[in-house]
């Protein structure tokens, strides 16, 4: 799309959110003990896509992209609106394949990258062909501003040729950002300086952020490894962990705090040349919802937060002998928890059975991720932190990453990764200009496959502690991803709203975060010294302003949907599948039709929401 930035950028990563299962990453005796207890761990094969960097094939793609994209211009530039339907079915269809061959390469660049982001020779791979597609991209930068110059009565004409037709909900979506493109000169200019722009200050925070160390007991530490400190059993290391994240981050605020004003000024500046009215009006054009949808989600979540998150962790203080929980007690475990490491065969065998349980057919896919070596979960100094499914091209498959160290949410954030990878693979019909799902849609599925391991989890619960334990862990997950998510979501409309008005001082941002932390988590917790700053290291505030919402998205959304299937399992599957084939060729409202849901109706959130405070009842009442 038009505001993508390179041609390939569709097929990038959906990184994950920090907070939805903190993993450790740290030094090499840690990581034997726990490949002892854990097993083997996969390492993913990026051999289905080129044998290594300086692979001929690889340079011959590059090549053969840069070649095509030339021919393309000189064959169609200027000449769009002068076709007939099948002509420009012809050219839809060399764009797309266009589109697959440069999205192969930057995903591999990307995969590539991730794997050891501290490797000076993985950054400047990385940077080299990042450089190199966007001035290819920018060959290629006039198809889709010339197409939507077609006058619309003459382009409704050309698509009743069936060849065209076939690429009508892409062009359909095409033409929604018609209002907001700048003349070409101007796009090309965009599109280039964004190496140099919101791209290199980016890959500036992704640097320093795998670089990062923190100091705990005497051992420097990353980032991960201290995060997951804050999930310890003993107070004394969780207060630690906090201690050393808050000392670090401090130390380096003002670097985060130079980021965070330089992304939200381009930001801006691109908004105002293109005429968005609402800061986070482009987001919503990209995930195909409509603003006042984004709203009601975001009033009712902001409304419920008594009832969810206050609610909740009063109850939480309590089972752990407090008036107040501490931030560090937050994500703590319950003194009756089991935190035994959960082996990667067990937690393979368990996501698979779960997905079984549901449709052989999704389990049948998610085995392919773990037989065909499609996943990458050992945790290795340098890697990228955190999860993700990578959605590569429809002509290859995806890939995860995880950094598994065997807790419970672990297990919980392989059935999530592996969610999107099942959608990922059934999308990939779609081909490569359509496979592509809005970020509302794209976490259904994920939030789906957790919702089918819990409740299986569940369903094997032999005592009241146990279920207890699990319906506690599942709604502070739910917790962290529509409450904590809202929370960010409003945290980023003030700091945006904020700049607008001038530089943020590192004191204005943390004056800003500190105060939606104090009304989404409610007066049981107590901030100590140094949280203040934990909003340095959320990259979703960098890569993909206002993405978070889409959390809250898919887990309202997904309640309700499973809500229906315990209601009537019969044709719920087909109609599932069909929703996840569909990719981006459907609007939010056509899909959910099927179901009888609306996301339109603010009372859609308000059943979502309550799938969360019946969850919270139910802990009352084991009380």
């Amino acid at each position: 799309m038009l505001m993508g930035g390179h041609i390939w950028g569709q097929f990038q990563a959906v990184a994950e959110i920090a907070g939805m299962g903190h993993i450790r990453c740290s030094i090499f005796w840690e990581l034997k003990m726990a490949s002892n207890v854990l097993g083997a761990l996969p390492e993913w094969n990026l051999a289905d896509l080129y044998e290594n960097p300086d692979a001929a094939a690889f340079a011959a793609d590059m090549q053969r992209g840069d070649q095509e994209a030339r021919s393309f211009s000189e064959k169609y530039k200027g000449r769009l609106a002068t076709l007939s339907g099948s002509e420009l079915a012809e050219a839809l269809q060399v764009y797309e394949s266009l589109s697959d061959l440069l999205g192969r390469t930057g995903s591999y660049a990307q995969l590539y990258y991730v794997g050891d982001t501290t490797d000076a020779a993985r950054g400047k791979f990385y940077g080299d062909v990042s450089s190199k597609l966007t001035d290819i991209s920018t060959q290629l930068l006039f198809f889709e501003l010339e197409l939507n110059r077609i006058d619309d009565a003459a382009l409704e004409k050309a698509m009743q040729v069936p060849a065209l037709g076939h690429y009508r909900p892409w062009i359909e979506n095409l033409r929604k950002e018609k209002p907001y493109q700048l003349e070409d000169k101007l796009e090309e200019l965009f599109l280039e300086k964004s190496q140099t722009g919101y791209s290199a200050f980016n890959r500036l925070f992704d640097e320093t952020m795998a670089a990062l160390r923190f100091e705990v007991d005497g051992e420097q530490l990353a980032i991960e490894s201290t995060l997951d400190l804050m999930q310890s059993p003993d107070e004394e290391k969780r207060k630690a962990g906090s201690a050393a994240l808050a000392k670090t981050f401090t130390e380096n605020l003002r670097l985060f705090t130079l980021i965070t004003n330089t992304l939200a000024k381009d930001k801006d500046i691109s908004d105002r040349w293109r005429g968005f009215k609402d800061i986070a009006e482009a987001r919503h054009l990209a995930n195909r919802v409509e603003p006042e949808v984004v709203d009601a989600l975001v009033a009712a979540v902001r409304e419920a937060y008594p009832k969810l998150s206050h609610r909740y962790y009063k109850m939480k203080a309590k089972w752990l002998g407090k008036d107040k929980l501490m931030h560090w007690d937050r994500n703590a475990p319950l003194p009756a928890e089991d935190t035994h490491e959960v082996p990667w065969a067990d937690a393979e065998k368990t996501v698979l059975s779960a997905y079984g349980e549901f449709s052989p057919e999704m389990a049948a896919i998610a085995k392919t991720f773990f037989d065909r070596k499609w996943i990458d979960a050992p945790v290795r100094p340098g890697k990228a932190p955190g999860a993700f499914a990578h959605p590569t091209v429809p002509s290859a498959h995806p890939y995860v990453l995880l950094n598994y160290l065997g807790k419970t949410r672990d297990v919980m954030t392989l059935a999530h990764e592996l969610g999107h990878g099942v959608h990922q693979v059934l999308a990939a019909g779609q081909g490569a200009l359509m496979a592509s799902t809005p970020l509302t849609l794209a976490e259904t599925a994920s939030v789906f496959g957790e919702m089918l391991t819990f409740q299986a989890l569940l369903r094997q619960a032999t005592d009241a502690k146990k279920r207890k334990i699990l319906l506690a862990s599942k709604v502070e997950d739910m917790i962290n991803t529509v409450v904590r998510q809202i929370a960010f979501y409003t945290f980023e409309r003030k700091v945006h709203a904020a700049r607008k008005e001038g530089e943020l001082t590192p004191d204005k941002i943390n004056e800003i975060w500190m105060s939606v932390q104090h009304e989404s988590l409610g007066d049981s917790i107590e901030f100590g010294p140094g949280y203040e700053t934990f909003w340095t290291y959320i990259p979703h505030f960098i890569h993909s302003p206002f993405y978070v919402y889409a959390y809250a998205f898919g887990d309202c959304l997904v309640n309700s949907l499973y809500a229906r299937y315990q209601e009537s399992a019969s044709g719920f599957q087909e109609k599932y599948f069909e929703m996840l084939r569909a990719g981006g060729t459907k609007h939010h409202s056509e899909l959910l039709k099927p179901f009888g849901l609306d996301a339109a109706d603010p009372k859609f959130w308000d059943k979502g929401l309550s799938v969360i405070s019946g969850m919270i009842d139910e802990l009352e009442a084991l009380e």
